[in-house]
């Protein structure tokens, strides 16, 4: 059980820091400088990274027995800046 809320923080600290890096770094780069690979490369990462967050969360809220409320507002942290490391702080440590 907890093993499942320590991969969860994993995927929380790791999806938060790709969607920053998404649009404090990669998107600038696509708009400002006309590197859209940067945007290709992060983004598919970070959508993969989000995926996972998001199947454990499932696992996480269905296992520790969590409310509908508090999965929810873990989902929609995940899309907040910042909301992930939020999240960890609020509800994924025991």
């Amino acid at each position: 059980m907890k093993n499942s809320l320590n991969i969860l923080r994993l995927l929380a600290f790791l999806e938060g820091i790709s969607y920053l890096v998404l649009l404090g770094i990669a998107m600038p780069l696509k708009y400002y400088y006309d590197k859209p690979d940067a945007v290709k490369i992060v983004g598919m990462a970070h959508g993969v990274l989000f995926v996972l967050y998001v199947i454990n969360l499932l696992i996480v809220h269905l296992r520790l027995r969590w409310s509908y409320g508090k999965t929810i507002g873990a989902f929609i942290a995940s899309l907040i800046p910042f909301g992930t490391f939020y999240a960890d702080k609020k509800w994924f440590r025991n």
